[in-house]
This record gives C-alpha cells, structure tokens and sequence, in this order.
C-alpha cells in the first residue's frame, strides 16, 4: 500500500508542531499517569477509529511526552537531535527493511558493515567484527553468552551443568551487567564487583586478587566487564592494566564503552581507553554521544566470526541466497531487526571524522565550563573533577534530588541525579551540541533560586545492606 499524501502532510504538520513545543515548551507540564491515562484515553477500547481522530490523539501525545531533543535535557545519556541521522532514520521507518539478509536488505546490509567496519577501525580492531543490537545493555548481554561459551565448551548445547561462573566488573558498572549475568545463567549473585579507586575507576590489582581467590575455591571466571565511561561520574576503568590480568589469567575481557566510545573519535581523548584493542568485546552505543536517534548500537569483536558462531541458527526458510557474510541474521540476537544502521551512515557521511572530534572536544569543553561556574560558587560543590562529559555537584545543605524534581515541576528543566561517593549530586551530562555556556548559565542560576526555597537537607545516602551469604 502506497503512503497517502494526505497522511505525509499530515506526518509534517506533527513534526512541525513538534518543533514548535521544543521552542515554545522546552520542559513539558508535570502530569500524573492517572491525569495521562485519562485526557488522553490511553486504554484501547477495541473500537476502530478515523484518520482524523488518531491524529489528534497523536497530537496530543507528543505534547504530553516530555522531550528529549531540546537543550533543556540533561536526563539521560543522550539529547539533541541530529537532523541528517534523522532524516535517514524516517526513511528507514518507511522503507520498513528488514535487517536478516542481503535477499530482503539489499545495499543496506552494505551499509550496515561499513558502519561496523568503521566503528572496529576506530577502536584498533583489524578487521574486527560486530553486530548491531536494540542497544547497549543487549550489547552487554551478547558478550556475556560469548565469553560463557568460550569458556565453558559446549555450554551452547548442553547448557551450564555444575560449573560455577564468576564475572567480574567495576562497582560503578551499568546495571546491565548484573542483570545480564542474571539473564545468560552466570547468576547475579556470581557477579563479583571490584573496588574502585578515587577516581572510579576499577583497581586491577584487586581485580587480579579476586580471580585468583575464586579459582583457589573453585570458581570458573567467565568474563571481565571494564566500564569506558560509567554512567554517574565518566569515569574510565585503566583498561591496559585490565588487559594484562584478563591476558595472564586467560579471562575474556570485554568493555563497555556504550557511553564513553565516542571519546575514541577525538585524538585529544582517546588515550582515556589506551589498550581498548587488546579487549576481546565492545559495545558502543552511537545514539548517545554521537547523536544518532534511538537505538543505533553495536557489540565489536576483535576476532571475525565470533558472533556468527555462538548466535548463527539454520533456517532454510530465510538463508537461501548470498555467502554468510552477506546475511547479518547468522550472526545477531535477533531474526526480524529494523535498519539501526542508515541514520549513523548517514550522520557520519555528513560529519565525518573531524566533525565528531569537534564535538566530543565542545562536550568537553561544556562539562569544564560548568565545573568552573559549580568551583567558583561558595554554596555549591564540586562531586569530583570530570574525567568525561558528566559534570557531578551539590548545592550545599540542600537536597539533590528535590532540587531535580523541582526543576522539573516547574517546567525549567530535566536533570537526574546520582550518587557519588555516598552523597546524592545533580549530575549533569552533555550529549546536545546546541547546548550552549549561556544556557549552563541560566540553569545554573535556576538551581540556585530552586535550592533556596527548600528546607536544609544532607544528600548523604545510607550505606547498602552488606548480604551475609
């Protein structure tokens, strides 16, 4: 069925007013999902309905969401849009191409190794190897069902029997690695999660002492997880001296570079993961600092195959044409994948690679101004000097949290907040390059006048029940 030229210019006029709400309400109204649920008839009553009629609803819905694309958001680890990635990505919508073969995908199955290809060359993987994945968390989990298989021959068959795995990660690693471990049979309670040092940042000499200590009662280590930008504070796990313990003691390493990959496009930045090549498995996520939309993300390898032969699956219904390496489905997680791969291409044809240096250097150069502002006011302080785009502070006997909520309710803002080091801080990350210093200035100042109408409060965090088993 063709696409009604009624229903394109009915599609633009949504995306205009869209546009519209960024400028005019960059902060959405803070709504109650009973207040949701009702004004906007969220429940389906299994009636049909017009053309008309959805397209109000749709109207409706965008205004009630709260965007992400305007340079009022500092919730999560990506913001902004970039327009050329989402011209692309609209057009993989349309097109609808399935992601399996070269039968059904055509030049896009091209595209999406070059993509690959690309992202392998930067992080010094030749030729390296990858898939894409519906994001980085799924990513992280990919490398766990390797790195279980690789150690444990057979595993993929029979499954585990009595083994007793062990993965081994920093204690500010994503959350994704625990549940992972959960979700490919390790078990989240034989996730053993290494010390960190000032900075954040695994110790590799306490990591060694754990594996070793496991090994002498019996464990079987599986993998070790180095974090390349950890969500609250950036902070880089020294993964040379990682490399050398995962290498003498013969453990699979892997890295999570979801967040921090992109410092790997800015030469001024990229020692921050010094030894990356040496990782056997890395996932990147290219909808956050490189501003793809949601999701383009990939898991590389350094050994070409590797996917292939702990995911491939004989289907003769679907793999009748071409050699395997023109048929990405031998390799994923998945069967039917949406086309993830056309906005990045298209993002990084636009950019190219000077394009990306210079905004991995602006994000940098916006997280130093705001740690310079934050350093220079008596009322508030700094969390830690940022290693990354993440900017961690407190106003001074006020409570992080409420100020963050706050913000919010009052429509001025979008910012999380994390813990550090015990004490709940606003965290502020910088994805969005229309962001810009005279806007850190003005939410800075919102912070302020937030923080003086609430009551004194500490942000120390009660210490985690330490488990007994």
């Amino acid at each position: 069925m063709s696409i009604d030229e009624s229903v394109v210019q009915k599609t633009l006029e949504l995306i205009r007013e869209h546009n519209r709400l960024d400028a005019e309400v960059p902060v959405r109204p803070h709504r109650s999902p009973d207040s949701l649920r009702e004004d906007l008839e969220i429940e389906l009553d299994g009636e049909g309905h017009s053309f008309e009629s959805i397209a109000e609803s749709l109207a409706a819905l965008l205004a009630a969401t709260p965007s992400t694309t305007s340079r009022l958001f500092f919730n999560q680890l990506f913001a902004g849009r970039d327009t050329v990635a989402t011209m692309a990505d609209v057009l993989a919508v349309i097109s609808n191409t399935p992601m399996y073969t070269f039968k059904a995908g055509g030049p896009q199955v091209l595209l999406e190794r070059a993509c690959i290809n690309r992202l392998a060359s930067k992080v010094g993987f030749n030729p390296g190897d990858g898939i894409f994945t519906p994001g980085g968390s799924l990513s992280n989990l990919a490398a766990i069902i390797i790195a279980r298989n690789e150690a444990f021959e057979g595993s993929r068959d029979t499954g585990l029997g009595g083994q007793r795995p062990t993965l081994y990660t920093s204690a500010e690693c994503h959350y994704s690695v625990r549940k992972g471990a959960g979700m490919a049979g390790i078990g989240r309670d034989n996730v053993r999660f290494v010390p960190v040092d000032e900075h954040a940042r695994m110790d590799a000499d306490a990591l060694r002492q754990m594996i070793l200590e496991d090994r002498a009662i019996g464990a079987s280590p599986v993998m070790i997880n180095a974090t390349a930008g950890t969500t609250v504070q950036g902070a880089f796990d020294p993964i040379e001296a990682i490399a050398d313990v995962a290498r003498e003691l013969g453990v699979w390493l892997h890295v999570d570079a979801a967040w921090g990959g992109a410092v790997l496009l800015c030469e001024s930045k990229r020692h921050l993961m010094k030894g990356v090549e040496r990782a056997d498995s890395i996932t990147w996520d290219a909808h956050k600092l490189m501003g793809a939309p949601l999701t383009s993300a990939v898991l590389l390898t350094r050994e070409v195959g590797v996917c292939k032969k702990h995911f491939d699956e004989a289907a003769s219904y679907l793999y009748q044409e071409d050699d395997d390496d023109l048929n990405p489905g031998r390799s994923s997680l998945q069967c039917g994948r949406r086309n993830d791969a056309m906005k990045l291409w298209a993002a990084w044809k636009r950019r190219g690679d000077a394009g990306y240096d210079a905004m991995v250097r602006q994000y940098y150069g916006l997280a130093e101004y705001t740690a310079e502002r934050v350093s220079e006011d008596p009322g508030m302080v700094l969390s830690h000097d940022p290693q990354y785009v993440n900017v961690c502070f407190e106003v001074i006997g006020k409570s992080s949290e409420r100020i963050c909520f706050e913000l919010g309710r009052r429509q001025l803002a979008k910012v999380g907040y994390g813990i550090v080091n015990g004490r709940k801080t606003i965290r502020m990350v910088y994805a969005n390059n229309e962001v810009t210093t005279a806007d850190i200035d003005t939410l800075l100042d919102d912070i302020r006048s937030v923080a003086s109408e609430l009551p004194e409060e500490d942000n120390a965090v009660a210490p985690a029940p330490v488990c007994a088993c």
